[in-house]
């Protein structure tokens, strides 16, 4: 058994983080693309991630891993079966990580119909694929700007819409498919077409630390568990478990969160103000927000929880001038949001707030 790197001991990139958190909270937020140059902990993390998620009920020896709480998500044959009165036994396992390695075919990730036995005789037999497999989990997609377009338009649609549709000649069958998107790639290696890029829900651009002391913490950490793995992972199994759970709360209360006119009047307004194209931005912004603010424990977004949605959804949307690099495009960003919330207040009455980095500061000193 593979023993992986545990999520809460990779130093930094707190932005990369905290997108694969909330995405892990509420996967129709629609996943998110890490932009980096190598040795930036990117696949690290997103095997990580998958490691420390809360464990899952499932159907036994269902290859669909549908939920057996929502029969809205039950696949036709399952259906059947306990309508017949056959009820699998439901299990608890481990969330899978699921790589989609580029070379994948696009029968490979949708899986395949036997077109010659429906013909015949009337059944639909079906070969689960990646997409499959990666329900209710985790699904890798590396060098994601190296696979061909026409499978990341269908991993984008089939992420969106949370069910994998297969048609052939007439005889389709469907599964449900939600799952934490995570895509990486190398810009050096050559870039997303902008469709596609404007697809991914949110964007991070990660780079090398330059911190002295802080890779010097990298180093230790690594030596640590290169010589070590099972007791580097032991002695960081208090922070996973404590941010497994917090995931699990997130979840629960995700549902309840609220939000008012005027957070949605802060979300238009900023999105219109940049000159971002569609309205894709405006809702990612929104369920981002949400999630967040169900991460800190709260039951209503503020303008915290935009702001920091908006720096996920939005850098890679933005129309920038040439030179113009992340970190002058989230400055504008910032500046621009207390505009707009300036301008809103005047004619809305001001929702309770926490201090700037106040949640996020919190949720450090808990984890040590």
């Amino acid at each position: 058994m593979t023993i992986i790197y545990p999520f809460t001991a990779i130093v930094g990139q707190e932005r990369m983080k905290r997108a694969l958190i909330l995405n892990a909270i509420h996967p129709q937020i629609g996943g998110v693309l890490i932009r980096g140059e190598r040795g930036t902990a990117k696949s690290t993390a997103a095997r990580a991630l998958a490691a420390l998620l809360p464990e899952i009920e499932v159907f036994e020896d269902d290859p669909f891993s549908c939920d057996p709480h929502n029969p809205a998500t039950y696949t036709e044959d399952l259906k059947r079966r306990i309508a017949a009165g056959d009820v699998p036994k439901i299990i608890k396992r481990k969330t899978r990580f699921v790589n989609l390695p580029v070379s994948a075919t696009e029968d490979r990730v949708v899986g395949t119909l036997d077109i010659e036995k429906a013909i015949q005789k009337g059944e639909k037999h079906f070969e689960p694929g990646i997409l499959a497999m990666a329900n209710r989990g985790v699904l890798y997609v590396d060098e994601v700007n190296l696979l061909d377009d026409h499978i990341v338009d269908l991993l984008l649609d089939v992420a969106a819409m949370g069910v994998n549709v297969v048609e052939r000649e007439g005889v389709s069958f469907s599964h449900p498919a939600r799952f934490v998107l995570i895509g990486s790639m190398n810009p050096e290696e050559g870039d997303l077409r902008p469709q596609l890029l404007d697809r991914f829900a949110l964007c991070v651009d990660v780079v090398g630390i330059r911190d002295p002391k802080a890779r010097m913490t990298i180093l230790e950490r690594h030596l640590a568990f290169e010589s070590d793995p099972a007791g580097f992972v032991q002695q960081w199994q208090p922070y996973e478990r404590a941010l497994t759970q917090e995931i699990a709360e997130a979840r629960e209360r995700l549902p309840r969160v609220q939000h008012t006119q005027q957070d949605l009047a802060l979300i238009a307004n900023l999105v219109a103000s940049l000159g971002v194209d569609g309205h894709r931005a405006d809702l990612v912004i929104l369920k981002t927000a949400r999630a967040h603010a169900a991460f800190m424990g709260r039951e209503h977004i503020t303008e915290q929880d935009i702001l920091i949605a908006a720096e996920l959804a939005l850098p890679h949307r933005l129309k920038r001038h040439p030179f113009q690099d992340t970190e002058q495009a989230l400055a504008m960003l910032h500046e621009k949001l207390r505009q707009i919330e300036q301008q809103t207040q005047a004619n809305h009455k001001p929702q309770e707030q926490l201090p700037p980095q106040a949640g996020e500061e919190a949720k450090k000193a808990k984890r040590g």
